[in-house]
């Protein structure tokens, strides 16, 4: 089999891109791809932001329909709701987290085409908006071409972001963006031959797919078959065809959310960029993201500039493409390495709720329906995952006062009626005066609150605070490697012993001195410590209150507007 059978290898990785620069009010960028928005009114457009927002439930309602009510969705699904918007939440299975908090919900198979357009032509929405991958993207198309709905971004887009091929192929061979060598496999055999011809240790995930599902890291041939299994049965949809990427020694990833709206000033969509987003993975299943993620000058530009090429090619050329883009970059240095991207919010931009004037899903929505947004940045933070560790359904959570009582510390439980043990159940979110004390408060946090079988609830029971030991990471993916010294595993007392195994009745903790440990802060390291007796105390560091994006330069040399670009 050759390789131009499989897919071709990626472009060189090493290839740099500059920062953007602007020229005639449009972005560089877009010229160079052939991809510049026209100057176009508002009212031009037959699809696009409505002149008004009706009232929910009534016959002149502004409608939209999320297709996915997990826990995106469901934060997705309120930022709505605040704007005055009739939800329509659309999942798989009952009682979908966002079908808990909507006006309607609906169960469909939505890789089912016929389904999904009815339910289209039954609640007639002005939008929807995909919010997973396991979608009939034919018949999105459809939708959009028939004019039954506005697709968010666009279906094309979907259709694209949806396949990695797809995606990988329209940033590397259309765009010129740098990304790791890669190739694509549809049988054992090509799998094997690819493997081979990108070199090992490589990558190997099925095209359909995210959160990690069905990917495997082959470090020799003895891998592939494992990695064959894994791909085909694992992805959001099964199937046959996979990517085989090149493994990149990169210091660090980022996710760059970059949000397309339209400029109430111009009528014309731009580009905003949020301050960067580290995060740290496991088995490619997001653990914890804090924000911003500290990069230098040039790195930032890079990343900028590649965010905005592939957001920008989601569009139509008018104003579809509005919305948010979580786009995945890996950094060595000063080379930033293109790796997805998903046309919504992103799981690390959980962080947001905590650490932006506006967060991710708040910024979606208002930028679907052509209202201005703020990437403002209010303080530094970290987000932190609660992991189901129990296989049942119906389970509860202890102990969340106690995660609660940390400093500047807020949790959200999704409320996903049934637990597994490597399913997010939930997030805490910490802020602070630096990244590192807000990733320990979140971690710690996250740790303290522990997942149960389901019991009613006692009330009026009072639980003790006591000092704290040293912090704990949340619990991660199956196959994890050990966590560094300054995080722990949680100790008997902290977290049940093994997933769906509840601890021997001695560690149940129903006594006071068997409650985890009370919610205070640990100084990070490189922090400043409480001062001893007889010293000065320290004066605090001002909190930043904002991340400015990067600036780009106009020709004649003068800075645009922090934090967008003009197309």
């Amino acid at each position: 089999m050759s390789t131009g059978e499989m897919g071709r290898v990626g472009a060189n990785p090493a290839r740099k891109i500059a920062p953007m620069t602007s020229i005639n009010g449009s972005s560089a960028d877009d010229h160079a791809t052939g991809a510049a928005t026209p100057d176009v009114s508002p009212a031009q457009p037959t699809v696009g932001p409505p002149d008004i927002i009706g009232t929910p439930l009534s016959p002149t309602a502004t409608r939209v329909m999320v297709l996915g009510a997990g826990e995106l969705g469901k934060e997705l699904i309120i930022g709505f709701q605040r704007l005055g918007v009739e939800v329509i939440a659309v999942d798989r299975y009952p009682g979908a987290p966002g079908q808990q908090v909507a006006h309607h919900a609906e169960v469909i198979d939505m890789t089912d085409g016929d389904a999904l357009i009815g339910l289209v032509e039954k609640y007639s929405p002005a939008y929807v908006v995909p919010e997973i991958e396991a979608i009939a993207t034919d018949a999105l198309a459809t939708i959009e071409r028939r004019g039954l709905a506005e697709v968010i971004p666009t279906a094309s887009a979907v259709m694209a972001t949806m396949n990695r091929e797809g995606i990988r192929r329209l940033a590397d061979e259309e765009l010129g963006l740098p990304t790791s060598p890669y190739l694509f496999a549809g049988s054992h055999d090509e799998l094997t031959i690819a493997a081979e011809q990108v070199g090992y240790p490589c990558v190997v995930k099925p095209v359909m797919s995210s959160s990690g599902k069905g990917q495997t890291v082959v470090r020799g041939p003895e891998d592939i078959d494992k990695a064959w299994g894994t791909a085909t049965t694992g992805g959001r949809v099964a199937g046959e065809r996979v990517i085989v990427e090149g493994f990149i020694e990169f210091d660090y990833e980022i996710t760059l959310l970059t949000v397309r709206a339209i400029d109430p000033a111009t009528g014309r969509l731009v580009t905003h960029f949020c301050a960067p987003i580290g995060h740290r993975q496991v088995n490619g299943d997001y653990v914890e993201s804090w924000q911003p993620h500290e990069m230098s000058a040039f790195a930032l530009g890079a990343a900028t500039s590649i965010a905005a090429r592939i957001a920008t090619a989601m569009g139509d050329g008018n104003l579809g493409g509005r919305g948010i883009f979580g786009v995945e970059l890996f950094v060595k240095g000063d080379d930033v390495y293109f790796s997805e991207v998903s046309p919504r919010p992103h799981d690390t931009g959980l962080v947001t709720m905590a650490t932006q004037r506006l967060s991710e899903f708040e910024m979606h929505a208002r930028a679907i329906l052509g209202l201005p947004v703020d990437v403002t940045l209010a303080s530094p933070g970290a987000s932190a995952v609660i992991y189901g560790q129990l296989d049942e359904k119906g389970i509860g959570f202890e102990y969340v006062a106690q995660a609660l009582a940390l400093p500047e510390t807020d949790i959200r439980l999704f409320g996903k009626p049934e637990s597994f043990r490597r399913r997010r159940m939930g997030v805490v979110t910490a802020t602070a005066d630096d990244v590192a004390t807000a990733r320990e408060r979140a971690v710690r946090a996250a740790s303290i609150v522990t997942p149960v079988p389901g019991r009613p609830a006692r009330r009026g029971v009072v639980v003790p605070l006591r000092a704290p030991g040293p912090p704990a990471a949340p619990i991660p993916p199956v196959g994890q490697r050990p966590q560094p010294a300054a995080q722990r595993p949680p100790s008997a007392q902290e977290r049940p012993q093994a997933a769906g195994q509840r601890p021997p009745a001695a560690q149940q903790r129903p006594a006071a001195e068997q409650r985890p440990p009370a919610p205070e802060q640990r100084p990070a390291a490189g922090a400043q410590r409480p001062p001893v007796a007889g010293q000065r105390p320290q004066q605090p560091a001002p909190r930043p209150v904002r991340q400015p994006a990067p600036h780009s330069a106009t020709p004649n040399g003068r800075p645009v507007t922090p934090g967008r670009s003009s197309n």
